[in-house]
């Protein structure tokens, strides 16, 4: 057996290597590849590119004939290099038989070839090219652009995905099991159990270690450097410390590269040597927020923009619709943002920022209610965060029309988005009046007085989100405010489009008669305006008054003229929403395959959108049906119930009471139907679905063969006891007004009561219903 080889002092002490595992195994397979040459490790500064090659050369070192390790940044870099090979190749070549390589090939690892020693590396690799003994492993920050290079690019460890939950409580709904799966926060474990060896992942201190790594980008000084704080600051308090200024995080060791003991130091280093337009290109993107689009920053046209990349300053984050989504890498983005403020132009900066998304969103206005909402409504919810920023700055700078227009512009985008109170958040700021009904205030954004239609329109928009929230009375209110506050502007269309909203919001607050009184006039108003879409959505709204005081005919009627129009301007939002009606009033006719394919053409829609707000009744209205007509999907539909719970639960909104109690209803018969470990595990994955994946789960439930010849199946016959108690006093010849006296409930939950019994029993009337009321006995 051959002797091993001696490994230089140079690389230093042994590291451990952390969600590395992939690039360690492909490093080793190209060094053992007697065709590979050299082999560059590319990577943004901190991102662990010296640390990768010194471990995996420790790991195979020992193969080669000879193992040398040189700063390429060091001084005397060159006489070493000459040194180490030779004037005509490797000096001192190395036998297998004597130092235990296979081939007597010699591994040089050429560290940091970056800036100034950027050149001469690589002409130096130039002249090394001509021996085939020599392998050379280097690590830059870009490709050096050497013949024959191979390169093995080193991102940042992955970090942890958006934390399911409610708008405010992500940190609490982080699931340290999950979390530890993730590199990042497992090196931030790793070292922070360095710092202070009690520590543990816990339900408490999770979300906030995932912001930490989140905030970091995942780069793993970074993550290091932030792990040795807890020496200083709780868990909880750092992500506060880090936001917006990463670049405060210090402690490196002081024996690394001056570089390596702050995050200023390393984005200082990073940022050498860029040439004017680079440096002015950085500094005007650093006030952007990550996710922005190579479009909505002006970018089409800039060389500069290559550089940026090349160096990893800046970063590709996800792709949408084919276009790429950009961010400046952290701790880059501080640092710029720092410079530009020191030399007086953030708010230049912020201002131009601000102006290009008011023009977007402008701009969009006219797509969003037809052709291209699709796009539109995708590419500015990819474009949220810095929507919202330009809303802060307008918000800043005391230009309160500016602010409200571009709040208004995002009325559908957010209720795509399900960013329901938030957007209640931004009306009541924006009109200053704090949502409060018969509130004299009308100061907006820095105590500028708003035009009476502008708050109009921010008291009706804030009507749609209580009413998306599920408070229906708060919707109603504030719609009437939005009535009043339109009266002496005179705008017909515009008081018109509130009425429907109202309209909507009294069918929600079981006021069906004052709603389908506000909705002829609404309907009739629009139409005469020629306002189509407006049109469309108060007639599929007054369809669903007229369902429920059953009058299935003229119903239907509305509702194929709101679907013809929908389909004719391609609202697919809107469209959805009717074709959601259509669905119950299919149910209503015991048509449970027409219901079947008006929901999944919903399903697809919402799903075309990127629908948050509307998804989750959706999902649950597919899976009772799919209870109905697919028993054996039970395990599928008790994933679609989580999952529109768990989406439910981000937007915020509240449900209707029966409505929540047949989800509950749903959800009980199928654990009581189901293994209790089969309901587990399919509500479990259910919880973990994303919106697009909830959709494409519901898509592939398979469809109802043929319409049911026997009526429902017993297992769907249940009735609650107040459903019992209304069957009986319909079999008895009660009219609905006499069954709410009896029972003393209202004549619109008789309604609901009765339509529930047909549904579940099968019946398509109430002489139905008493023929099976008499089988009971």
């Amino acid at each position: 057996m051959s002797a091993m080889g001696t490994l230089p002092a140079s690389l230093g002490p042994v590291t451990e290597l952390v969600g590395r595992e992939p690039e360690a195994a492909m490093l080793r397979e190209r060094l053992r590849d007697p065709l590979v040459r050299l082999v560059t490790v590319t990577g943004r500064a901190g991102v662990g590119k010296s640390r990768l090659a010194m471990e995996v050369v420790r790991e195979i070192g020992r193969e080669f004939g000879r193992v040398e390790v040189l700063d390429a940044g060091a001084p005397d870099t060159p006489s070493a290099l000459t040194a180490v090979t030779g004037p005509t190749g490797p000096a001192e070549p190395c036998s297998p038989s004597a130092q235990g390589g296979e081939t007597g090939r010699f591994l040089l690892l050429l560290d940091g070839c970056d800036h100034e020693a950027r050149a001469g590396a690589a002409a130096a690799l130039e002249a090394l090219s001509g021996d085939p003994r020599v392998v050379v492993l280097a690590t830059a920050v870009e490709p050096l652009g050497v013949y024959g290079e191979l390169l093995l690019p080193l991102a940042p460890l992955p970090v942890p995905g958006p934390l399911r939950g409610p708008a405010g409580g992500a940190a609490a709904a982080a699931d340290p099991q999950e979390l530890r799966d993730v590199a990042s926060v497992e090196l931030f474990v790793r070292r922070a159990r360095t710092a202070d060896p009690a520590f543990a992942l816990t339900l408490e201190n999770a979300g906030a270690v995932a912001e930490i790594c989140t905030l970091l980008d995942g780069l793993p000084l970074a993550v290091e450097l932030a792990a040795r704080r807890l020496r200083l600051l709780p868990p909880h308090l750092l992500p506060v410390r880090l936001r917006d200024r990463t670049t405060v995080l210090s402690g490196g060791p002081a024996n690394a590269p001056e570089r390596h003991r702050s995050l200023a130091a390393l984005a200082e280093w990073s940022c050498r040597g860029l040439d004017a337009p680079a440096r002015a290109l950085l500094a005007r993107l650093a006030v952007y927020e990550p996710g922005f689009g190579l479009s909505a920053a002006g970018l089409s046209a800039e060389p500069a923009v290559d550089t940026l990349m090349d160096r990893g300053l800046l970063v590709v984050v996800g792709e949408e619709q084919g276009e790429l989504r950009l961010a400046v890498s952290e701790p880059v983005r501080s640092h710029a943002r720092e410079a530009l403020a020191q030399a007086g132009g953030e708010d230049a900066a912020r201002d131009a920022h601000a102006e290009r998304y008011r023009t977007l969103v402008g701009s969009a206005q006219a797509g969003l209610g037809g052709t291209g909402q699709d796009h539109l409504l995708r590419e500015l919810a990819a474009e949220g965060a810095n929507v919202t920023a330009a809303l802060r700055r307008l918000r800043e700078r005391g230009d309160g029309e500016a602010a409200a227009a571009l709040v208004l512009g995002c009325r559908l985008p957010w209720l795509a988005q399900g960013r329901l109170r938030e957007g209640l958040q931004w009306c009541d700021e924006s009109d200053g009046a704090g949502g409060a009904a018969g509130t004299g205030g009308a100061g907006g954004a820095g105590g500028a007085v708003l035009p009476e239609a502008v708050r109009a329109r921010l008291a009706d928009m804030s009507g749609v989100f209580a009413l998306a929230l599920g408070d229906p009375q708060e919707a109603v209110r504030r719609h009437r405010r939005a009535l009043a506050l339109g009266k002496g502007v005179g705008d017909r269309r515009q008081n018109a489009l509130v009425s429907a909203h109202l309209g909507a919001a009294l069918l929600e607050a079981g006021d069906p008669p004052g709603a389908r009184a506000v909705l002829v006039t609404a309907l009739s108003a629009l139409e005469s305006m020629g306002v189509t879409g407006g049109a469309a959505g108060a007639a599929a709204s007054l369809a669903g008054v007229l369902r429920a005081e059953g009058d299935r005919r003229r119903a239907q009627e509305l509702l194929d003229r709101a679907v013809e129009a929908l389909r004719r301007t391609r609202d697919g939002r809107g469209l959805a929403g009717a074709l959601r009606t259509e669905a119950a009033l299919a149910l209503d006719g015991d048509e449970p395959a027409r219901a079947d394919r008006a929901l999944r053409e919903s399903l697809r829609l919402y799903g075309d959108v990127g629908e948050r707000t509307e998804l989750p009744g959706l999902l649950e209205e597919f899976s009772l049906l799919l209870m109905r007509t697919a028993p054996a999907q039970r395990p599928r539909t008790v994933r679609l119930l989580a999952a529109a719970d768990t989406l439910r639960a981000e937007t915020g909104a509240a449900v209707a009471d029966e409505w929540r109690s047949a989800a509950e209803r749903a959800r009980t018969d199928l654990g009581a139907r189901l293994d209790w470990t089969d309901f587990a595990v399919a509500w479990a994955e259910g919880v973990r679905m994303t919106a697009a994946q909830a959709v494409a789960e519901a898509l592939a439930a398979p469809a109802p063969a043929r319409r049911p010849t026997s009526g429902p199946a017993p297992e769907d016959q249940s009735l609650t006891p107040r459903q019992v108690q209304v069957a009986l006093l319909v079999s008895e010849g009660m009219t609905n007004r006499q069954i709410a006296a009896r029972l003393d409930i209202s004549e619109w939950t008789v309604v609901n009561h009765v339509r529930q019994v047909m549904r579940r029993l099968g019946c398509s009337s109430r002489v139905q219903v008493a023929g099976a009321v008499g089988r009971w006995t």
